[in-house]
């Protein structure tokens, strides 16, 4: 029996997929308000099973039909796509004028040129890594999905006639074909490299493809009002559940992202054959209007949140409070429906839509100009001459190289690179090196023991200090489930071949702590303590949300220091009391605290009497921590790792306080 063909029929407009569309983009915003839906990027993936919907439904009923145009095709899109994006650009190139630093400016012209040719997902998957500018920064990083998209479908038209004009009965085995193998890749790819599986649109086409599956009906069709309604329910149970119990470490896209989009394809699929009380709830009027707007809430919401938590563009306030939150939520909606009405709606519809011609120099002259705007700040390197000499100097250390103080993929392995580092990579013998006549002091931990090192070199050369350190690795003795391979492997090797092997004086632990982590703390430093071993533990140290080298630029310039302030953490500190609690009364080992050392006296550290932030208030003592590591030069290069001259600050206290040797 030969091939059923692809559905002819025109697609019919549906209130509910916009209702869908307005769930999906809501869950997103939420989860970027950092609101109790963690796991709210799902609706990326639900966007992805709508945009294949529809589009295969246009692209499939037209070659049906004998009317389509590659030419028309690129046409709809551009008048879909186009006109928001160019807006949001111009827009957001004008905010990033006034409220980035020069480096950050750089960074933001090169991203709008990604973001212009649909190519943000490159770059985005190029910078990823463990010292990578926080997300916070970049206000066109959502723009990695619409870079998908558009590589998706510069394909799909053409793979689609390919397929009709020389195996026209093998189009349902080919979908099928490609979703199984692209989905394949993407749950194997999502173990090895998370972030490759995340920005690649190879990787991510079965999202897309879950939608062409839907709209031709390649499975069977949900039928009976029962049905439609346990689909529909199970479909929207798929997404809120994920949207409610993934979070930030959940293993992503790969197999995670399969609930979500199931749910989405339920979903559409259980509206195909008639109504549903799900249905009839997404296909409520305001929920609608949300699904009409949701292309440009999209676009605007995110820029809108990385200008106000990183410059207070909304409201005065402090990043993640209510009011902040509130207020970008509201302006985000206001700005989108006004984007929604004024942009995308007259090139699409009414007496105003321009013809393809205007249409294609209008986008083309536009686009120019963007153009123009990102290689003249580029040029320019990010107009330095809008600051002041003494913000320029500390704006340097923005997007500070930091592979030599930290001796990167050698005896800090931070397998997040481009280039992949393993254990491997580990110098065993520069990293480890045995000298018999100073006392050997063993440095392990994360990123925070590895921004030790340049202090502890410098200020204690009458040490032997050696390192192995591994980014987002704590050094337990027992590796929790899950734990990466180079983890493993790090500390497998540390504990079980070169301890028993080498003498050691004592051994420096160091780690961006978390609470959960605490009892396997000290099960490790209880099993060193049993081997003969010294052990000294190092705190936390003082953190901001977003880095402090730009914090301090926009400060100087705006000469207003307590915006300094209000993007300082206090979480670090509780964790540092617990700590030194634990280590005094527990553990009987020696702690360091980065706030007792640095935030109690503005000069030495300490104040007189050895005054301990145990006894002072949280307030007072955080108002203390020290910003700089000496004139033009900030204690932090990010928002929680030392610049070498701010490690040998941390250094220079520990040893007028005889902490070490």
């Amino acid at each position: 029996m030969p091939e059923q063909g692809p559905r002819a029929a025109a697609l019919t407009y549906r209130a509910d997929v916009d209702g869908l569309r307005a769930v999906a983009v809501l869950l997103v915003v939420l989860n970027h308000l950092r609101t109790r839906v963690k796991g709210g990027y799902i609706g990326v993936d639900v966007f992805f099973v709508i945009s294949g919907y529809l589009i295969s439904s246009v692209i499939l009923s037209d070659m049906a039909a004998g009317r389509f145009s590659v030419v028309r095709f690129y046409e709809r899109r551009i008048r879909r796509i186009a006109p928001a994006l160019l807006a949001m650009l111009a827009g957001t190139a004008a905010l990033a004028y006034t409220c980035s630093v020069p480096s950050e400016l750089d960074a933001f012209a090169r991203s709008m040129l990604a973001a212009l040719g649909s190519v943000s997902n490159f770059l985005f998957w190029h910078q990823a890594g463990y010292f990578d500018t926080p997300s916070a920064l970049k206000p066109l990083l959502h723009t990695w999905s619409l870079g998908i998209e558009e590589q998706f479908y510069v394909v799909f038209p053409l793979l689609l006639l390919a397929i009709r004009r020389w195996f026209p009965h093998r189009l349902q085995a080919a979908v099928w074909g490609a979703t199984a193998l692209t989905f394949a890749a993407a749950c194997i790819v999502t173990t090895r490299s998370p972030a490759t599986a995340f920005f690649f649109a190879p990787l991510r086409a079965w999202e897309l493809l879950f939608g062409t599956i839907v709209s031709q009906r390649y499975l069977p069709a949900v039928r009976g009002t029962a049905a439609r309604n346990g689909a529909a329910a199970l479909g929207l149970l798929l997404i809120v559940v994920p949207a409610a119990i993934y979070t930030a470490e959940t293993p992503f896209p790969g197999l995670a992202a399969l609930p979500p989009c199931v749910g989405a394809a339920l979903l559409i699929a259980a509206g195909e054959t008639g109504d549903s009380v799900v249905g009839r709830l997404l296909a409520w009027r305001p929920v609608v209007f949300v699904g009409l707007i949701s292309y440009s809430l999209y676009l605007w919401h995110w820029p809108l949140l990385v200008f106000q938590e990183s410059g207070d563009l909304l409201v005065a306030g402090r990043p993640g409070s209510t009011p902040v939150k509130l207020a970008v939520f509201a302006a985000s909606l206001v700005v989108a429906a006004l984007s929604w009405r004024f942009v995308e709606t007259p090139f699409r519809t009414g007496r105003w839509r321009p013809g393809p011609r205007a249409l294609f120099i209008g986008t083309a002259a536009a686009s120019a100009v963007i153009v123009v705007l990102g290689v003249t700040a580029i040029a320019a390197k990010g107009f330095p001459a809008r600051f002041p000499p003494e913000a320029l100097a500390v704006d340097r250390f923005t997007g500070f190289d930091f592979t030599g103080a930290f001796r990167e993929n050698r005896c800090f392995i931070d397998p997040t690179t481009t280039s992949g580092a393993t254990f491997a990579s580990f110098d065993k013998a520069a990293c480890l090196a045995d000298d018999p006549v100073r006392p050997h002091y063993l440095l392990l931990g994360d990123s925070h023991a590895a921004h030790l090192y340049p202090g502890l070199r410098a200020v204690f050369p009458e040490l032997n200090i050696s390192q192995a350190t591994t980014a987002s690795c704590r050094p337990f003795v027992a590796q929790p489930h899950g734990t990466d391979s180079y983890c493993r492997e790090m500390w497998g090797y540390i504990y079980g071949e070169y301890l028993p092997r080498h003498h050691v004086d004592a051994v420096l632990i160091a780690g961006r702590w978390a609470d959960a982590e605490l009892p396997e703390l000290g099960r490790t430093i209880a099993s060193l303590r049993e081997r003969g071993l010294a052990v000294v533990l190092f705190g936390p140290i003082i953190e901001f949300d977003v880095p402090l080298p730009r914090l301090l630029a926009l400060s100087i310039r705006a000469h207003a220091p307590a915006m300094v302030e209000r993007h300082r953490l206090g979480e670090p500190l509780v964790t540092d009391r617990k700590l030194a609690d634990l280590a005094r009364t527990r553990w009987q080992v020696r702690y360091i605290s980065a706030y007792e050392d640095l935030c109690t006296s503005p000069d030495t550290g300490l104040a007189d009497g050895r005054t301990t932030p145990a006894n002072q208030t949280a307030q007072a003592v955080l108002a203390r921590c020290p910003v700089d590591a000496g004139a033009g030069v900030p204690l932090l290069f990010d928002t929680d790792h030392f610049t070498p001259e701010g490690s040998v600050r941390y250094a220079r206290v520990m040893r007028a306080h005889h902490q070490l040797p």
